[in-house]
């Protein structure tokens, strides 16, 4: 599991800074679409491009999780540094930062979830790519398809 590190000594000067893995293809198909949702409010960043920056954060550490740094030294981890980008969306108000931050159910079904999908990354990448289409900024909604072809199935079979 990834360490919930808080605080760092060295926060970004201007705009808050969402870290990510540059060698993870699910991570690059993810962070292209809150680039979308959040244009200019969140600067983005690899870690292997930023890891210098924050001497006070180990980098094994980013290389488990997603991290957004906040210009006041705040650090939000894994799900909730997604969530919390969520927040700088353009024209849309999301939830889940709440969620996190108030419901323990909620965080560590998240934690869990995000852990899961950080081991299995390349599975992951795949599935996303099978259930909203190649491209991040068009999603497609191919899940809908196989499930309609699921009720179809089944109602073929047990009518």
């Amino acid at each position: 599991m990834f360490q919930k590190i808080t605080q760092t000594k060295f926060p970004p000067k201007e705009k808050p800074v969402l870290i990510w893995d540059g060698t993870c293809g699910f991570c690059k198909y993810w962070v292209t679409r809150w680039q979308a949702m959040t244009g200019e409010a969140l600067k983005y960043r690899t870690y292997q491009e930023a890891a210098a920056d924050f001497p006070d954060f180990p980098l094994k550490e980013f290389k488990k999780a997603s991290r957004l740094v906040e210009p006041d030294g705040t650090i939000y981890a894994g799900p909730d540094s997604a969530y919390r980008s969520y927040d700088y969306a353009k024209g849309k108000k999301y939830p889940f930062h709440n969620w996190y931050q108030k419901s323990s159910v909620f965080r560590k079904l998240s934690d869990h979830g995000y852990n899961f999908i950080a081991k299995h990354r390349p599975f992951m990448f795949k599935v996303t790519k099978m259930l909203f289409g190649s491209n991040p900024l068009h999603f497609k909604l191919y899940w809908l398809m196989y499930i309609l072809l699921i009720f179809a199935l089944f109602f073929m079979l047990f009518r």
